[in-house]
Protein backbone atom coordinates (compact mmCIF):
# COMPACT_ATOMS: atom_id res chain seq x y z
CA UNK A 1 0.00 0.00 0.00
CA UNK A 2 1.37 3.40 -0.99
CA UNK A 3 0.61 5.97 1.70
CA UNK A 4 1.28 9.61 2.55
CA UNK A 5 1.73 11.49 5.83
CA UNK A 6 0.95 15.20 5.57
CA UNK A 7 3.42 17.42 7.43
CA UNK A 8 2.65 20.96 8.63
CA UNK A 9 4.81 23.46 10.48
CA UNK A 10 4.37 22.34 14.09
CA UNK A 11 3.51 18.70 13.37
CA UNK A 12 5.31 16.60 15.96
CA UNK A 13 3.78 13.13 15.56
CA UNK A 14 4.54 12.75 11.86
CA UNK A 15 7.55 10.50 12.45
CA UNK A 16 5.62 8.35 14.93
CA UNK A 17 2.91 7.90 12.31
CA UNK A 18 5.50 7.10 9.65
CA UNK A 19 7.00 4.38 11.85
CA UNK A 20 3.58 2.90 12.63
CA UNK A 21 2.54 2.72 8.97
CA UNK A 22 5.89 1.27 7.89
CA UNK A 23 5.75 -1.31 10.71
CA UNK A 24 2.42 -2.65 9.43
CA UNK A 25 2.76 -2.20 5.67
CA UNK A 26 6.49 -2.79 5.23
CA UNK A 27 6.74 0.42 3.20
CA UNK A 28 7.63 3.89 4.41
CA UNK A 29 4.96 6.48 3.58
CA UNK A 30 5.65 9.55 1.50
CA UNK A 31 6.15 12.57 3.76
CA UNK A 32 4.24 15.35 1.99
CA UNK A 33 4.94 18.97 2.96
CA UNK A 34 1.85 21.14 3.41
CA UNK A 35 2.78 23.52 0.58
CA UNK A 36 2.51 20.80 -2.05
CA UNK A 37 -0.52 21.21 -4.27
CA UNK A 38 -0.63 17.57 -5.40
CA UNK A 39 -0.24 14.18 -3.77
CA UNK A 40 2.07 11.50 -5.18
CA UNK A 41 0.35 9.25 -7.70
CA UNK A 42 -1.20 6.03 -6.50
CA UNK A 43 -1.68 6.98 -2.85
CA UNK A 44 -3.97 4.50 -1.09
CA UNK A 45 -3.97 6.05 2.39
CA UNK A 46 -3.54 9.62 3.63
CA UNK A 47 -2.68 10.26 7.28
CA UNK A 48 -2.70 13.62 9.04
CA UNK A 49 -0.64 13.51 12.25
CA UNK A 50 -0.91 15.08 15.66
CA UNK A 51 1.01 18.11 16.83
CA UNK A 52 0.44 21.83 16.89
CA UNK A 53 0.13 22.87 13.25
CA UNK A 54 0.94 26.57 12.90
CA UNK A 55 1.27 26.71 16.68
CA UNK A 56 -2.51 26.27 17.06
CA UNK A 57 -2.95 29.97 16.26
CA UNK A 58 -6.53 31.13 15.67
CA UNK A 59 -7.98 27.67 16.40
CA UNK A 60 -6.34 24.27 16.41
CA UNK A 61 -6.09 23.11 12.80
CA UNK A 62 -7.68 26.25 11.34
CA UNK A 63 -4.63 27.49 9.45
CA UNK A 64 -3.48 24.02 8.40
CA UNK A 65 -6.90 23.38 6.87
CA UNK A 66 -6.17 26.20 4.39
CA UNK A 67 -2.80 24.82 3.31
CA UNK A 68 -2.47 24.03 -0.42
CA UNK A 69 -2.18 20.28 0.16
CA UNK A 70 -5.60 20.10 1.81
CA UNK A 71 -7.36 20.71 -1.48
CA UNK A 72 -5.64 17.61 -2.84
CA UNK A 73 -6.55 15.71 0.34
CA UNK A 74 -10.21 16.74 -0.03
CA UNK A 75 -10.25 15.68 -3.67
CA UNK A 76 -8.70 12.31 -2.81
CA UNK A 77 -11.22 11.78 -0.02
CA UNK A 78 -13.98 12.54 -2.50
CA UNK A 79 -12.65 9.74 -4.70
CA UNK A 80 -12.82 7.32 -1.77
CA UNK A 81 -9.18 7.33 -0.66
CA UNK A 82 -9.05 6.57 3.10
CA UNK A 83 -8.00 9.56 5.21
CA UNK A 84 -6.98 9.19 8.85
CA UNK A 85 -6.64 12.28 11.07
CA UNK A 86 -5.20 11.80 14.56
CA UNK A 87 -5.42 14.45 17.30
CA UNK A 88 -4.40 17.67 15.52
CA UNK A 89 -5.22 15.79 12.32
CA UNK A 90 -8.80 15.38 13.58
CA UNK A 91 -8.91 19.12 14.25
CA UNK A 92 -7.65 19.80 10.71
CA UNK A 93 -10.34 17.54 9.21
CA UNK A 94 -13.14 19.37 11.03
CA UNK A 95 -11.73 22.77 10.07
CA UNK A 96 -11.44 21.63 6.44
CA UNK A 97 -15.08 20.50 6.42
CA UNK A 98 -14.26 16.83 5.87
CA UNK A 99 -15.85 15.97 9.21
CA UNK A 100 -18.63 17.76 11.11
CA UNK A 101 -18.33 19.46 14.48
CA UNK A 102 -15.40 21.12 16.20
CA UNK A 103 -12.72 20.36 18.79
CA UNK A 104 -12.87 22.79 21.69
CA UNK A 105 -10.68 23.46 24.73
CA UNK A 106 -10.78 20.57 27.20
CA UNK A 107 -13.48 21.02 29.80
CA UNK A 108 -10.89 20.93 32.58
CA UNK A 109 -8.79 23.60 30.77
CA UNK A 110 -5.71 21.42 31.10
CA UNK A 111 -3.59 19.28 28.82
CA UNK A 112 -4.48 15.59 29.14
CA UNK A 113 -1.75 13.04 28.43
CA UNK A 114 -2.34 9.44 29.51
CA UNK A 115 -3.72 6.12 28.30
CA UNK A 116 -7.52 6.15 28.22
CA UNK A 117 -10.14 3.45 27.94
CA UNK A 118 -12.18 3.45 24.75
CA UNK A 119 -15.16 1.49 23.51
CA UNK A 120 -15.30 0.46 19.85
CA UNK A 121 -18.71 1.72 18.73
CA UNK A 122 -18.52 0.68 15.08
CA UNK A 123 -16.46 -2.37 14.15
CA UNK A 124 -17.56 -2.45 10.51
CA UNK A 125 -15.66 0.48 9.04
CA UNK A 126 -12.44 0.50 7.03
CA UNK A 127 -10.63 1.65 10.15
CA UNK A 128 -12.15 -0.62 12.80
CA UNK A 129 -12.69 -3.96 11.07
CA UNK A 130 -10.00 -5.64 13.19
CA UNK A 131 -11.86 -4.76 16.41
CA UNK A 132 -14.98 -6.30 17.93
CA UNK A 133 -18.18 -4.33 18.37
CA UNK A 134 -18.27 -3.00 21.92
CA UNK A 135 -14.66 -4.03 22.60
CA UNK A 136 -12.79 -2.15 25.34
CA UNK A 137 -9.34 -0.96 24.28
CA UNK A 138 -6.70 1.39 25.68
CA UNK A 139 -5.01 4.08 23.59
CA UNK A 140 -3.08 7.16 24.79
CA UNK A 141 -4.34 10.72 24.40
CA UNK A 142 -2.26 13.90 24.43
CA UNK A 143 -4.30 17.03 23.77
CA UNK A 144 -5.47 20.35 25.10
CA UNK A 145 -8.29 20.90 22.61
CA UNK A 146 -9.96 17.50 22.35
CA UNK A 147 -13.44 18.39 23.52
CA UNK A 148 -15.60 17.29 20.55
CA UNK A 149 -18.78 19.34 20.14
CA UNK A 150 -21.55 19.53 17.55
CA UNK A 151 -25.19 20.57 17.53
CA UNK A 152 -27.78 18.06 18.72
CA UNK A 153 -29.02 17.25 15.22
CA UNK A 154 -25.50 16.43 14.04
CA UNK A 155 -24.81 14.29 17.11
CA UNK A 156 -28.05 12.37 16.59
CA UNK A 157 -27.17 11.82 12.94
CA UNK A 158 -23.68 10.55 13.80
CA UNK A 159 -25.17 8.14 16.32
CA UNK A 160 -28.01 7.02 14.07
CA UNK A 161 -25.77 6.41 11.07
CA UNK A 162 -23.18 4.47 13.06
CA UNK A 163 -20.53 7.10 12.47
CA UNK A 164 -19.20 7.21 16.03
CA UNK A 165 -16.13 4.99 15.75
CA UNK A 166 -14.76 5.27 19.29
CA UNK A 167 -16.17 6.54 22.55
CA UNK A 168 -14.39 7.35 25.79
CA UNK A 169 -15.37 4.96 28.56
CA UNK A 170 -15.14 7.87 31.01
CA UNK A 171 -15.22 11.63 30.70
CA UNK A 172 -11.75 12.64 29.52
CA UNK A 173 -12.15 16.13 28.07
CA UNK A 174 -15.86 17.00 28.12
CA UNK A 175 -16.61 15.68 24.62
CA UNK A 176 -20.30 15.52 23.76
CA UNK A 177 -21.56 11.99 24.39
CA UNK A 178 -17.93 11.07 25.18
CA UNK A 179 -17.13 10.85 21.47
CA UNK A 180 -13.47 10.08 20.76
CA UNK A 181 -13.59 9.48 17.00
CA UNK A 182 -16.02 9.85 14.10
CA UNK A 183 -16.30 8.74 10.47
CA UNK A 184 -17.61 10.73 7.50
CA UNK A 185 -20.82 9.74 5.73
CA UNK A 186 -18.93 7.90 2.97
CA UNK A 187 -17.01 5.86 5.53
CA UNK A 188 -13.51 6.66 4.27
CA UNK A 189 -12.48 9.53 6.59
CA UNK A 190 -11.81 8.96 10.29
CA UNK A 191 -10.89 11.60 12.83
CA UNK A 192 -9.90 10.57 16.34
CA UNK A 193 -8.22 12.27 19.28
CA UNK A 194 -6.44 9.20 20.78
CA UNK A 195 -3.10 8.19 19.24
CA UNK A 196 -3.17 4.61 17.86
CA UNK A 197 0.40 5.05 16.60
CA UNK A 198 1.47 5.13 20.25
CA UNK A 199 0.00 1.70 20.98
CA UNK A 200 1.69 -0.42 18.34
CA UNK A 201 3.99 -2.84 20.17
CA UNK A 202 4.60 -4.27 23.66
CA UNK A 203 7.17 -1.57 24.46
CA UNK A 204 4.31 0.96 24.21
CA UNK A 205 2.35 -0.86 26.91
CA UNK A 206 -0.14 -2.48 24.55
CA UNK A 207 -0.84 -3.07 20.86
CA UNK A 208 -4.46 -1.92 20.73
CA UNK A 209 -3.68 0.71 18.10
CA UNK A 210 -1.94 -1.67 15.74
CA UNK A 211 -5.15 -3.33 14.60
CA UNK A 212 -6.44 -0.05 13.19
CA UNK A 213 -3.52 0.06 10.74
CA UNK A 214 -3.71 -3.68 10.04
CA UNK A 215 -7.39 -3.39 9.18
CA UNK A 216 -6.70 -0.46 6.86
CA UNK A 217 -3.98 -2.45 5.09
CA UNK A 218 -6.38 -5.32 4.49
CA UNK A 219 -9.10 -2.98 3.27
CA UNK A 220 -7.05 -1.11 0.69
CA UNK A 221 -4.55 -3.81 -0.37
Amino acid sequence: MKSAVIVFPGSNCDRDLKVAIELVTGHAPEMVWHKESELPAGIGLIAIPGGFSYGDYLRSGAMAARSPVMRAVSEAAGRGVPVLGICNGFQVLTEAGLLPGALMRNAGLSFVSRPVALTVENAQSLFTARYRQGEAISIPVAHHDGNYQADGETLDRLEGEGRVAFRYSESVNGSARQIAGIINDAGNVLGMMPHPERAMEPAHGNEDGRRLFEGLLEAVA
